[in-house]
């Protein structure tokens, strides 16, 4: 790849012999040359700008060394350059628009300062090159110099050869939508804090997912506008209030999603929630207090019913949106049903297959223990009782 940078201060750029980037400049991945501007000039201060007109603060720089600086790198292009104007009123920059470019056979930057480049430039431009102006975030910099910088890096170190683990670039930040997942070397323990066991497993399944639901999490706490609005909520942003007939729709579609996968996790299609109705479910509403909890946009991502059974509380259909699953949502409508309970209420309860051994974790962890099942509750459940008073 050809890379061509233009500046008033060249030497800005020497951090791109270090390095990786270096490197590939000298094994002929790179082709990088770095122009001085005022090398265009033709005065004896090679002054490169001047006052604005209409008025106002700073200076502008002029046309006329641009134009001769861009000329003179068309002529050493044997195809239609990308020119790229580093500027805050630009489109972002980011990793989908650094693979873009890394496609492109030659780069061209142009090195911007004081209140920017004489407009007209990039018209002229346009003849010989495809201009885009990008911007790395919303803040302004003294100059395109240090933006360039990163954006070279960023888009070098995607062309083949540059890493040489191609594999490492697979799994970074921003690759695909979320952040990377932590990672951690050796000792496993270190000032009295552990490596996550799961890692010292050497189950690959079980790492994968791990390292997932971290990308998910972290991506969820640091930047949830990578997600969409759905994946970014969490459980404190619900509306939990009592089902109404017109809700039964949606519940029964959730109630489907949901216990689908607890049927596959179990072999099993004789759950009574897999066969539910438009009127089973609506005439179930008169027997259980049905909760239904919805996201800001208003989609229903989970539901819970509770009924006063002698002086327990039972607790049942806990249902979370299967692409929801681990963001608190399970908790938050387990903590909801606990809070519904009368006031003479001993205990409450609730029963799930032994197979659930995620959901039998949660349960425990909110003090719930399992006991002996009363009379009417299958073998293959596992019946949970937290006491509440007495």
């Amino acid at each position: 790849m050809q890379l061509d940078v233009i500046s008033i201060f060249p030497d800005y750029l020497a951090p791109l012999d270090l390095s990786l980037i270096g490197k590939a400049r000298r094994d002929g991945l790179i082709d990088l040359r770095v122009h001085d501007l005022r090398d265009f000039t033709h005065d004896r201060h090679r002054t490169v700008d001047d006052t604005p007109y209409g008025g106002g603060a700073g200076m502008v720089m002029k046309p006329q060394p641009w134009s001769e600086a861009l000329d003179h790198v068309a002529a050493q292009s044997d195809s239609r350059p990308v020119l790229i104007v580093p500027g805050p009123g630009g489109q972002r920059f980011d990793q989908a628009t650094a693979r873009d470019l890394a496609a492109q056979s030659h780069l061209v930057f142009a090195c911007g300062r004081y209140e920017g480049i004489d407009e007209r430039v990039y018209d002229y431009a346009a003849r010989d090159f495809d201009v885009r102006i990008l911007s790395l975030g919303d803040y302004v910099l003294n100059g395109g110099d240090v933006a360039v910088l990163a954006m070279v890096e960023a888009i070098a170190r995607l062309i083949p050869g540059v890493i040489g683990n191609a594999d490492s670039l697979v799994e970074e930040s921003h690759e695909d939508g979320l952040l990377e997942y932590p990672v951690y070397t050796k000792p496993a323990d270190w000032h009295g804090r552990r490596v996550p066991e799961v890692l010292l497993s050497g189950d690959h399944a079980k790492i994968a997912a791990w390292r997932h639901a971290q990308r998910l999490t972290r991506t969820a706490a640091r930047r949830p506008d990578l997600l969409p609005a759905a994946a970014a909520m969490s459980a404190g942003d619900l509306e939990i209030r009592l089902a109404t007939p017109a809700d039964v729709g949606e519940l029964l579609t959730l109630t489907h999603a949901c216990w689908l996968q607890v049927g596959i996790n179990n072999n099993t299609l004789s759950n009574p929630a897999q066969h539910e109705t438009v009127s089973s479910l609506t005439e179930s509403l008169a027997d259980w207090q049905t909760y239904v909890a919805r996201s800001p946009e208003g989609r229903m991502v989970g539901s819970v019913r509770v009924q006063e059974q002698g002086d327990t509380w039972f607790i049942a259909r806990l249902m979370v949106a299967p692409d929801l699953s681990g963001r608190g949502i399970g908790r938050r409508l387990l903590e909801y049903a606990e809070t519904s309970a009368p006031a003479a209420t001993r205990a409450v309860a609730l029963a799930t297959a032994r197979g659930n051994t995620r959901n039998l974790k949660m349960y425990q962890r909110a003090g719930f223990r399992p006991v002996s099942a009363p009379p009417g509750f299958e073998e293959d459940q596992v019946y949970l009782r937290k006491s509440l008073r007495g």
